[in-house]
């Protein structure tokens, strides 16, 4: 049943990304619901015992789809509290993982400041096109997907295995979905990034599977 639901979000996936592609919005909006409302699926049916917490990170990721669906900042606001939540219990996920005895400041301080550092250079190339009131609340919600990445790169570091390794390049994708999403949205040239939503999509749907298998060959 595991590899029937991975398949189905395989081939869901290949419609809305083609439909990205064509830059379809109407047909990106009607896949959009079950993308990763499978993904969710997959992962109770291929985990022996499902993390609340990563089940919890999912239902607000597909939560946060939803709300991106319709036009609007409030819309857009609302997706990213939603990715928020889902940031939160991916943090509390990997932290689990984590032998802070073997972890030193560096380790911490450096991948922090690059994700802060590109952050805040996506903030910037957006700020002249983007209503002020936007302006925080995106840096913030940049900066709490950065602490997600940070914590899943520290759990590759504590736990040497294939599965930290493919969750923390999930985390990566994720990250770079939604710097995308915002110079797509927001920049005054978005054509600067290949096909629009079909990258920001590609990147987003990569990195969701990614940290699901990761963690499943983790507890595999």
């Amino acid at each position: 049943m595991k590899y029937a639901a991975l398949f189905l979000y395989v081939i869901v996936c290949i419609i809305h990304l083609r439909a990205s592609y064509a830059d379809d919005r109407t047909a990106r909006a009607r896949t959009k619901p079950f993308l990763l409302l499978l993904l969710l699926v997959y992962y109770l049916l291929a985990a022996d015992h499902p993390d609340g917490l990563l089940v919890l990170a999912l239902f607000t990721s597909w939560l946060g789809d939803i709300l991106l669906i319709p036009k609007g900042h409030h819309w857009f606001a609302c997706g990213g509290i939603s990715f928020m939540f889902s940031h939160l219990f991916f943090v509390l996920v990997y932290q689990r993982q984590i032998d802070l005895h073997t972890v030193s400041l560096p380790a911490v301080l450096i991948p922090a400041l690059i994700y802060t550092g590109i952050s805040l250079a996506v903030i910037l190339a957006v700020k002249n096109t983007t209503p002020k009131k936007m302006i925080l609340p995106m840096y913030f919600y940049l900066l709490c997907n950065s602490a997600m990445n940070v914590f899943a790169y520290l759990q590759m570091l504590s736990v040497h295995t294939v599965g930290s390794c493919v969750s923390y390049a999930g985390a990566v994708m994720f990250f770079i979905s939604d710097c995308t999403l915002f110079l797509v949205r927001y920049y005054n040239k978005p054509e600067i990034i290949y096909r629009k939503h079909f990258t920001v999509m590609l990147a987003y749907l990569l990195g969701e599977f990614l940290i699901v298998e990761g963690i499943l060959l983790m507890k595999g």
